[in-house]
């Protein structure tokens, strides 16, 4: 039997909080019915909305508190003020067994910092890293590190390579995903030392319930050739944000060129269904829900310009994750790799 999941939610987080959060929450509810939220934030604000949604009273619970990271707070301030704001104490419920995951829409760094020094890392993990899906011609990928880590070594890549999987088994329901690091050329004697030397190591590890397929570039990412695409934190955000903006400059000037005159006008109520696809399948919405792998404890991260139904779609992730005890998966797969080292030493 499925558990019933309780998500601790950061409600002050996010370019349009608390509504946003709120009103996303709400979506969610209708879905998944026996899911509980702690909402954390001004209960001034938040129980007028809450009173919006009948479905909500009985399932969630206020902790108020005032504090709230800020924006543009640094992770260095978020570490000596923030444990008390609703992102905080957030994190702190999951720590405690309150919560299974916790969500936020807010400031990224600020969610790192707290996550990593209040939950600490798993065993066997250096370094957690920030994973998402990725709109591709073949469905979904992920990709990560998006951002956490802005310099990676070999043995941090095999990590992620390690931690994707596992996201994608769990999300996606794959049994042996595809892996690939991201790197300036297919050929094997291409890149740093430190993605081929995470190669040598991935090719070595048939044991794991992978499968390594090399190198991809860049410009395979959108193809969705793997299910997983490693890199460092550095590489991995700007090639998520070029994508992003990609995707707004096509969408933008197909928009422009169906506006262009008559003819096109017509044009686009004979393909007005076909865009309609197109768009949906881009929308940062419909792929949203980032996740710090590698914790002692779920820390999801919403995008802060999400609306509520990207919202809810990272709550949706949020209780993938949770029913299928990801954290666990990726311990038992640190295992396998771990095991299989000590036999080649005693070799």
């Amino acid at each position: 039997m499925a558990k019933n999941i309780t998500i601790a939610v950061d409600a002050m987080g996010g370019d349009r909080a608390p509504h946003m959060v709120i009103e996303g929450i709400a979506q969610a509810r209708t879905l998944f019915p026996n899911t509980k939220f702690l909402v954390f934030g001004d209960e001034a604000q938040i129980k007028p909305l809450i009173a919006g949604f009948p479905e909500l009273t009985s399932a969630s619970e206020i902790i108020h508190t005032t504090d709230y990271v800020s924006s543009d707070m640094q992770p260095s301030q978020a570490l000596r003020k923030g444990r008390q704001s609703s992102m905080g104490l957030a994190i702190q419920s999951v720590k405690d067994g309150a919560a299974d995951v916790a969500l936020s829409a807010g400031n990224t760094g600020a969610l790192m910092a707290l996550a990593k020094f209040m939950l600490r890392t798993m065993p066997g993990i250096d370094r957690p890293a920030l994973i998402s899906p990725l709109p591709t011609l073949r469905g979904e990928s992920v990709m990560l590190d998006l951002g956490a880590n802005v310099e990676c070594d070999s043995n941090n890549l095999v990590q992620f390579a390690i931690m994707g999987a596992a996201y994608v088994r769990t999300v996606f329901g794959l049994s042996r995903p595809t892996v690939a690091l991201l790197n300036v050329g297919v050929e094997e004697l291409k890149g740093k030392d430190s993605i081929r030397a995470a190669a040598d190591i991935l090719r070595e590890s048939r044991h794991l319930p992978l499968d390594f397929v090399g190198f991809v570039e860049g410009n395979n990412i959108a193809t969705g050739e793997v299910d997983v695409v490693v890199t460092d934190g550095f590489t991995g955000n700007v090639a998520l944000k070029t994508a992003e903006g990609t995707a707004r400059l096509v969408t933008d000037l197909l928009k422009r060129a169906f506006q262009s005159s008559l003819s096109t006008k017509l044009g686009y109520l004979l393909a007005r269904h076909g865009l309609s696809s197109l768009r949906d399948h881009m929308d940062p919405n419909n792929h949203n829900g980032g996740v710090f792998l590698g914790l002692n404890g779920l820390v999801m991260k919403s995008h802060g310009g999400a609306n509520a139904h990207g919202f809810a779609s990272a709550v949706a992730s949020a209780i993938d994750m949770a029913q299928n005890d990801i954290t666990r998966l990726i311990a038992d797969d640190l295992n396998e790799i771990t095991h299989a080292d000590d036999q080649r030493g005693a070799i």
